[in-house]
């Protein structure tokens, strides 16, 4: 068996101690009865064909009422419609070798399996996959990298997930419910560069250096109306800040068709309505960005999703590597560069 226990019997004995003992029992998952009449353990594994190499990460169980889509995709932070998802963390897990989750391990918004009612769910598992990486400043970490999702367990590349079915569970059952991993999401299509949207991503050196293995910066580009007309103009850089995203943000997008015929947003107050007002909004920034006397500058959208987070604040830090002097030093010098900015301020 694989997994990481968690403190809890820790926190039993050191709330006794201190008196406190009633007050604790009563936030925990469970208490004492109920979590001796809880026997019903998962037992989740990949096979070889999945994967030939021991693999780290977090082993999720995902447990939902809801058939409309793939449990995975139903976990909300602080929503109010989320289902159940439980975790715990494996080590050099092997082909085969089953990782046991029970009654133990954390979960949310229910807190222990043991809180389950008993009836009918449909259950996934998912591996979000670790990497091992030897630091310059002499950590080694054990974290999932990104791949292009802005660390999004449920669409990372190379993680395993299980097929959904529909399951009794009853945690009083003495039974170890067997799931395979039988998937891999897969990379993420290449995205095509257009007239006015292009594409970069360039290698760290100073990222690379911090993290001891390749890393990268993206960014998307949107350039002026009249780039490739006026090879000698050179233009402003504006710079988006924020969180992944992987196609160019702005307020509503930029689309260069027009949107499906349809009502007009005008007419419509649900979530369809909203979606083509959008489109709409788009559009017209598409007209807007080409007409005559619209100011002519580079829109860039930097992508900086990391080991710990879907971007960096763009700040250098002890635990996170010289993110900031990466993109200030590196990324946006070498946009300005292919692109004709103009490199200073504006």
């Amino acid at each position: 068996m694989n997994r990481l226990r968690s403190p809890r019997g820790t926190l039993i004995r050191l709330a006794t101690f201190f008196g406190l003992a009633a007050v604790v029992s009563g936030q925990l998952a469970c208490g004492a009865e109920e979590c001796e009449e809880c026997k019903l353990r998962f037992g989740i594994s990949f096979s070889e064909e999945r994967s030939a190499e021991l693999l780290d990460g977090r082993m999720l169980l995902l447990i939902s009422t809801n058939d409309q889509t793939e449990p995975r995709f139903q976990i909300q932070n602080r929503g109010k419609d989320t289902q159940l998802v439980f975790g715990l963390t494996v080590d050099e897990l092997r082909p085969g070798e089953a990782a046991i989750m029970d009654h133990n391990d954390a979960g949310y918004p229910l807190k222990s399996i043991a809180e389950i009612p008993p009836g009918e769910y449909w259950v996934q598992a998912l591996l979000n996959r670790y990497e091992t990486f030897h630091r310059s400043d002499g950590h080694v970490v054990k974290l999932p990298p990104d791949r292009g999702e802005g660390q999004k367990w449920n669409r990372k590349p190379g993680n395993l997930y299980s097929t959904p079915k529909k399951l009794w569970i009853d945690p009083r059952d003495d039974q170890t419910i067997e799931i395979s991993l039988d998937n891999e999401i897969p990379p993420f299509p290449e995205r095509e560069d257009t007239k006015y949207i292009k594409h970069v991503r360039i290698q760290s050196e100073l990222l690379t250096e911090f993290w001891g293995r390749p890393m990268f910066l993206e960014a998307i580009i949107l350039l002026p109306w009249g780039f490739d007309e006026h090879p000698d103009a050179r233009y402003p850089l504006f710079v988006y800040q924020g969180h992944h995203h992987r196609v160019l943000y702005l307020p509503a997008g930029f689309r260069e068709t027009p949107p499906e015929p349809g009502h007009s947003s005008a007419d419509r107050s649900d979530v369809e309505g909203y979606t083509q007002l959008q489109e709409e909004m788009a559009y017209q920034l598409y007209k807007d960005w080409i007409s005559p006397g619209f100011p002519r500058m580079i829109v860039v959208t930097m992508q900086h999703a990391n080991p710990y987070f879907d971007d960096s604040y763009a700040v250098n830090s002890e635990n996170l590597g010289p993110y900031g002097d990466a993109l200030t030093y590196e990324l946006i010098p070498y946009i300005e560069e292919q692109y004709r900015g103009i490199g200073e301020g504006w």
